[in-house]
């Protein structure tokens, strides 16, 4: 071959590794960009709205504030409307509940959910929140963690429509504890501001429950895979994990004004393309409204 041809061949090949090369660069950048830093997670207080529902808030049936929360803001909290989950102050303790249970049974256009409200898969902290514990000068949670009867129909085939208002529990984990919305019962973020145990939980006088989707739920899981099941809302539609196909961590911006979107998950045994929650870290963290239809029970908390 002619030296001429193969120095332009040369050149091609060198043209097309740039332009591969300078397409992998984007994609990291872009991947790089839609990252969540857990070190400055925006603060959700107050954002809710009565009428409409938008991306990072939550729409809301009524707004109940003025009830008992944290007393006092942590130092996990930047000062700029972000705070630190990964200084966060958690509640002490390693509970075991071996008396836990969970039934989910779905039997055609509904699925029954029952559980005493005690999570089947992990352990929990000491409650009340102690005098001799660190979280005690910011939170003094007094409930304790009790067994409770708790039963829902959900349904089984749900719709999806336009966005309903929602109160203030949202749905049910996999391992039979409560979902509430993302605040407390002042309408602040709760997971900023409320002392937790080490999986995100902590109860109320209504029972044990979270304000997200706890990474314990799903922190066995490949990273390079789409996140598995981990619970139900009140409408019926399921909630996964927060990676996405090939294992990509998704944020909100990839999620509708709910917190959803719709793509092919595993449910019921089988792959199938349907709408669904996804938990991620930021706010409103699980659910921002309801796409189907649901009785919505229940306070903020």
């Amino acid at each position: 071959m002619p030296t001429s041809l193969r120095r332009k061949c040369l050149a091609a090949t060198c043209a097309g590794v740039m332009v591969v090369s300078i397409g992998l660069l984007a994609t990291v950048v872009r991947a790089e960009l839609a990252k969540v830093d857990p070190t400055a997670l925006p603060v959700g207080d107050n954002k809710y709205s009565l009428t409409t529902a938008a991306r990072d808030s939550v729409f809301l049936c009524r707004a109940n504030g003025g009830g008992p929360g944290a007393m006092a803001q942590g130092p996990w909290f930047n000062g700029d409307g972000t705070y630190n989950s990964k200084t966060k102050v958690t509640v002490d303790g390693d509970v075991e509940w071996p008396q836990a249970r969970v039934s989910i049974v779905k039997n055609g256009t509904v699925r029954s959910f029952s559980s005493n409200d005690l999570p089947v898969n992990h352990n929990t902290g000491n409650y009340p929140i102690a005098p001799s514990d660190d979280a005690y000068q910011y939170d003094r949670n007094p409930s304790a963690i009790t067994e409770q009867d708790v039963a829902y129909e959900l349904p089984g085939r749900p719709v999806k429509g336009a966005p309903r208002c929602m109160g203030g529990q949202v749905g049910v984990a996999t391992n039979g504890v409560e979902i509430y919305n993302p605040f407390d019962a002042q309408l602040r973020d709760a997971n900023a501001w409320e002392a937790q145990d080490a999986c995100g939980g902590h109860p109320n006088q209504n029972g044990y429950h979270y304000h997200s989707i706890p990474a314990c739920l799903y922190e066995d899981e490949s990273r390079k895979k789409q996140s598995g099941l981990v619970g139900f809302a009140f409408d019926g539609f399921p909630i996964y994990g927060p990676r996405g196909k090939d294992g990509r961590l998704l944020t909100n911006k990839d999620l509708d004004v709910c917190h959803g979107t719709t793509s092919k998950v595993k449910l019921d045994g089988k792959k199938q393309r349907i709408y669904h929650y996804v938990a991620t870290k930021e706010f409103p963290y699980v659910v921002g409204c309801f796409r189907g239809t649901t009785s919505a029970p229940g306070s903020p908390g």
